[in-house]
């Protein structure tokens, strides 16, 4: 999916916009025991608790796709009943509406035994029909009816955790009480759309998968219900993209190098952002290696680097430049200094040999501070 047709899909868990009848699920303490299993009609419940609800399902769609929101494919086996029954199970919720209470529970027995979050949680479940409109050449909605029914299930995994006792001011006795702990249902850790809505159809080999920390995708839990692979968590395609560079460059991994491959990859993130492409920027080893090539990296070393890749990330695996970059800060660390440079200032930063001595130069022309307090730098310091 791409972030557009993910909006699209988002949008319709708010009032009004949507065929969301209600919410089914369960309620697992800190044993992993069901302690209450509900069927919350949203058309009888209250304006307030209704948008309570879809605001914390609508969580599930949010996040940068490729860290926070990853596509996941079925194989052809499995949608075909040959391999497994996670997407048979999938599909039995989604053609009942989540009426097939059968699956609902073996749903949830697979999902607590692998959910590793700490303390309380729940397991929300809804179904939406949505009648998709068509578009014409122009970009246009047309009114002469849609071009097909997408039905999907949208499952959220939140952690319920217990407020503090705190003084809390009663508006209609005018008066600073204690108030008790609570129960708060908190925003989603994970959660999935199924099917996948690709090119604003049903793709019924496809789901999409959320998951709130980029550095632990939980893959107790992908692993149980699609029995399908997930790509590396965010952070590990960083720092082992960061351990790759390092190692295959060796003495060539320089600060000049370094710095130009950031500068590229922020520049191709903008650009891509700037043109407005649907589809979500993702590079390989091919592109990985030109970027080395334009630094001046010696050709052996660059082609360490690609063997290096394909080993670590997989053959033909493509990376989305965010999870390799930091957009907002170019930082420089020591044992006992850390510099943190705008990202497109980085000529202001140079490393020098002086006297046998290795320094980080930094370019100081005005507005020098030391923990906020303007300082002069003198011509023969």
């Amino acid at each position: 999916m791409n972030e557009k047709e993910i909006a699209e899909i988002r949008r319709r868990y708010r009032q009004g916009k949507s065929n969301i009848s209600h919410v089914v699920g369960c309620y697992v303490n800190e044993e992993r025991q069901i302690v209450a299993r509900f069927d919350q009609s949203l058309t009888l419940s209250g304006q307030e608790e209704a948008d309570k609800f879809l605001a914390i399902l609508r969580r599930t769609l949010s996040g940068t796709l490729g860290r926070n929101l990853l596509d996941i494919t079925f194989t052809t086996a499995q949608v075909a009943g040959n391999a497994g029954d996670e997407h048979a199970l999938l599909m039995a919720l989604r053609d009942s509406r989540l009426q097939d209470e059968a699956a609902r529970e073996e749903f949830f027995a697979r999902a607590i035994e692998t959910i590793d979050l700490e303390g309380n949680y729940l397991i929300l479940l809804t179904c939406d029909a949505y009648d998709v409109p068509g578009f014409s050449k122009d970009g246009q909605r047309t009114e002469d009816g849609s071009e097909e029914m997408y039905t999907g299930i949208l499952c959220s995994v939140c952690p319920v955790k217990m407020t503090k006792p705190a003084l809390s001011y009663f508006v209609y006795e005018n008066l600073f009480r204690s108030r008790d702990i609570d129960w708060l249902v908190s925003a989603p850790e994970m959660g999935f759309l199924f099917p996948a809505f690709d090119d604003r159809s049903t793709n019924l080999y496809g789901a999409l998968y959320y998951t709130k920390d980029t550095s632990h995708s939980h893959t107790a839990f992908t692993d149980r219900i699609f029995a399908a692979p997930l790509p590396m968590p965010a952070e590990a395609q960083k720092e082992t993209f960061d351990t790759i560079l390092t190692e295959a460059l060796g003495e060539e991994c320089s600060c000049q190098v370094v710095q130009s491959v950031q500068e590229q990859l922020c520049s191709m993130i903008a650009e891509h952002k700037e043109s407005g492409e649907a589809e979500p920027l993702a590079l390989g080893r091919g592109e990985m290696s030109r970027m080395l090539e334009e630094c001046g990296v010696d050709e052996a070393r660059v082609e360490d680097f690609g063997r290096r890749f394909d080993e670590d990330f997989g053959a033909g695996a493509a990376l989305p430049p965010k999870n390799l970059v930091d957009t907002k800060h170019l930082e420089l660390r020591c044992p006992d200094v850390t510099i943190q440079v705008n990202p497109e200032r980085g000529d202001l930063v140079e490393t020098r040999v002086i006297d046998g001595v290795r320094y980080i130069l930094i370019r100081a022309e005005e507005g020098v501070q030391v923990n906020g307090v303007e300082v002069h730098i003198a011509r023969d310091e």
